[in-house]
């Protein structure tokens, strides 16, 4: 039986309202502050991917600690006295409003920089974050005690209600907070979003209050505790499609920017799976397995292959994600408990979060020097639908052993064929191959997802991350050091990449070792500003930002000193070892300082008109440091200048135009500019000259008089782009801008 206290008074609010209401306003709240909270954090540890995907290892550890309190709050046999503490437990959370980061730690440790992350993010949001965390169990429970007649999947529901308030936060940050707000703003409109969130919990108290409550029910009327195999069950179906969300964030932000608009799209369609599976719209399970695995295996068969567009690579990443994430959390939900071990079911799913996500952000960088966990995710997905209800059939167990025994061969083939480019395309091939075979053998689907996998790990084998060379993994990505036979060079050529990019090379011959090669080449922009400005000063001071393989010392001469502004400390050490390159040593012939730390941080501390040339070169992979180019930035570097003296922004990028912004946030900043775009002649190229797009900001005209004589260098247009600032910064208009040019319109 279930005790009920007895109403005297009519509800206060309609309930249909007032509880769907304070689930949406406390899951836009918790979903609106993590991008905020990101971009307040960036800047200070060098615009790197990292920072969202431990950020994000945080919130989800923040979302545990929230569902374990509701776990525990509903032990407390009365609705009433669990809202009056939820409420004394948000008003002491409130404490830590308006909404700010905390320097209590000072600047980041660039030895240590996700204990200072994880650290910083406690002090500042842990507390409201997890309280308000918490709201959407408890207030499904409180909902299925107040309505214990009704059907239990109405109590479900309501979770997809809160998905729908995370995916409007998401979707409203990067489209419509983000372009028209300061950051100023948006941290006071959450901090007034959350007293209002109080007020509206207040209003569910009355409405609570004013009706028949029902009490703890008996032992006799509860469905029984879900085993642990079943919860073992819950969290593995939930840490994969967390570990997939964080892995495809990272592959998108490596190459682009790590910036709201690349957070949110795998984070809202990661919410949006909830909300289809939980709520009325069904798939059913061998259609989703057949489009899960043709998006898998294309998904797979371009990320090591292909530098097609992307706008194509990004939706063919982002739909094989949501397949994956829509098929563990359906099966999630044909395991959910009954309602009054509600809160339970969602604990576990956190801790599968957790798990997911700290795996990513934690342990992958340590355990992998590669980005491994990413694929590996994509393949563990499948097998969510694929295993159920086959693995008793026998014939298609053996089936399945002779596809793994099958596939697992064809690296060693690959490998004793030198993974030439036939061994390439044959993996291609065998990828794509699964596309019909998706919609042709339904009932082998262990078989066809085995073989996807194995596949997968043949294609990661031959890829240009495999094909020899040292690989180094930290917190600010991957750092891969090779050599490649150059006929036209007379020997090999060193190089070293930073996820996909490029970030110098040098030649072995010793006698051209000393030449600077790509973007830095002595006909480049670089090169050129380097010649102008030695031609006319017989001693310079270069600060630097960013290291790569150190190629612009190779223009230090006697008398000069050059001073590297780098992050990453591996970069300082790799570039430093003559073993790797030896341009900072045996090449340059003065100088040649270090100092790590965010290259906006440490310039900053330098002395004013310090400077005769500050070259901004730092980019994670291809993604660019945001907080770097604003206009508060560009400021900074111009106060760093002698009379004379010039800022070179080096903004060459695949899938971003930059010139505009950088333009408009340099004259924003008092500073005047011309522009260079530089292509090389047939012949550099094969000398390994590079394509670049370069800036010069001064701080009159009199000082880029030497230039404008140049016809190579034009006055610079920023063709109205609204600056970037500290508090703005918008990636839309940029990569619109790069995919028109690139289509030619």
């Amino acid at each position: 039986m279930t005790d009920v206290t007895a109403a005297k008074t009519s509800p206060v609010f309609d309930e249909s309202i007032v509880f769907p209401s304070a689930i949406l306003l406390s899951a836009f709240l918790v979903f609106s502050l993590q991008p905020i909270v990101g971009r307040l954090l960036l800047p200070s540890l060098g615009g790197s991917p990292a920072v969202w995907t431990t950020s994000m290892a945080f919130f989800q550890g923040g979302l545990l600690v929230g569902y374990a309190y509701a776990n525990q709050l509903q032990r407390i046999g009365s609705i009433r006295l669990q809202i009056l503490s939820h409420l004394a437990v948000l008003i002491v959370a409130a404490t830590a409003l308006p909404l700010q980061v905390s320097t209590v730690l000072g600047d980041p440790n660039v030895e240590r920089p996700a204990l200072w992350l994880l650290i910083t993010l406690l002090i500042s949001v842990g507390a409201p974050f997890a309280a308000l965390s918490a709201t959407a169990p408890l207030v499904q429970a409180w909902y299925a005690r107040t309505r214990r007649g009704e059907a239990a999947d109405r109590t479900y529901r309501l979770y997809a209600a809160s998905n729908l308030g995370s995916l409007a936060a998401l979707l409203g940050y990067p489209l419509l907070l983000e372009p028209i707000m300061t950051l100023t703003g948006q941290r006071w409109l959450w901090s007034a979003g959350y007293a209002v969130f109080v007020v509206v919990l207040v209003g569910l108290f009355l409405t609570v209050r004013a009706r028949a409550v029902a009490q703890v029910p008996t032992a006799s009327t509860v469905a029984p505790a879900a085993t642990w195999r079943r919860r073992a069950l819950w969290t593995a179906l939930a840490a994969v499609p967390s570990s997939l969300m964080l892995g495809v964030t990272s592959h998108i932000t490596t190459d682009v920017a790590s910036a709201p608009l690349f957070w949110v799209l795998p984070l809202a369609l990661y919410l949006g799976t909830f909300i289809i599976a939980f709520g009325d719209n069904r798939i059913s399970d061998d259609r989703l397995l057949s489009i899960q695995v043709v998006l898998v295996a294309l998904c797979l068969s371009g990320m090591y292959f292909s530098e097609d567009n992307f706008v194509l690579q990004l939706l063919i990443h982002l739909a094989a994600f949501t397949a994956c994430a829509l098929a563990c959390h359906m099966r999630l939900y044909s395991l959910r408990p009954d309602p009054a071990h509600l809160t339970d079911f969602y604990l576990w799913l956190s801790v599968g979060g957790v798990l997911g996500g700290g795996f990513n952000a934690f342990l992958a960088p340590v355990l992998f020097t590669t980005v491994i966990e990413y694929p590996a995710a994509l393949v563990l997905a499948c097998f969510a639908l694929a295993a159920a209800g086959n693995l008793k059939d026998r014939r298609l167990l053996a089936l399945w052993a002779i596809g793994i025994v099958a596939a697992a061969g064809a690296p060693l083939i690959a490998a004793l064929r030198g993974y030439d480019e036939a061994a390439v395309l044959g993996m291609r091939l065998c990828l794509l191959a699964c596309v019909p075979l998706a919609f042709l053998v339904r009932r082998a689907r262990l078989l066809l997802v085995s073989l996807v996998a194995a596949l997968a790990i043949s294609a990661f084998s031959i890829s240009d991350y495999a094909q020899g060379g040292a690989v180094w993994r930290n917190f600010f990505g991957v750092v891969t050091i090779s050599d490649v036979e150059d006929d036209a060079l007379s020997g090999d050529v060193r190089s070293m990449t930073h996820g996909t990019t490029l970030h110098g090379a040098q030649a072995r011959n010793p006698e051209i070792e000393c030449r600077p090669l790509v973007y830095y080449a002595p006909a480049t922009p670089i090169g050129q500003v380097f010649a102008n400005l030695q031609s006319r000063k017989p001693a310079l001071s270069v600060a630097v930002t960013g290291l790569g393989a150190g190629s612009v010392a190779a223009f230090v001469r006697p008398g000069d000193r050059m001073t590297f502004f780098e992050i990453d400390p591996l970069i300082v050490e790799l570039a430093s070892d003559p073993f790797y390159f030896s341009y900072t040593t045996t090449c340059a012939r003065g100088a040649v300082d270090y100092v790590t730390g965010d290259a906006r941080l440490t310039l900053a501390r330098t002395p004013a008109g310090g400077y005769d040339l500050v070259l901004f070169d730092a980019f994670s992979s291809d993604a660019v440091p945001t907080h770097l180019l604003t206009r508060e930035a560009i400021g900074m570097y111009l106060s760093k200048l002698r009379p004379g003296g010039v800022v070179v922004l080096h903004l060459s990028n695949r899938n971003l135009q930059l010139r505009d912004v950088a333009i408009a946030s340099a004259e924003a900043a008092g500073g005047v500019t011309l522009l260079q775009r530089h292509s090389p002649t047939e012949e550099d190229s094969l000398l390994w000259e590079s394509a670049s797009d370069v800036v010069l900001v001064a701080k009159s005209r009199e000082d880029l008089a030497s230039f404008s004589g140049d016809p190579r260098w034009v006055a610079g247009d920023s063709s109205g782009a609204r600056p970037w600032t500290d508090d703005y910064s918008n990636m839309v208009g940029p990569m619109l801008a790069q995919l028109f040019e690139n289509l030619d319109l």
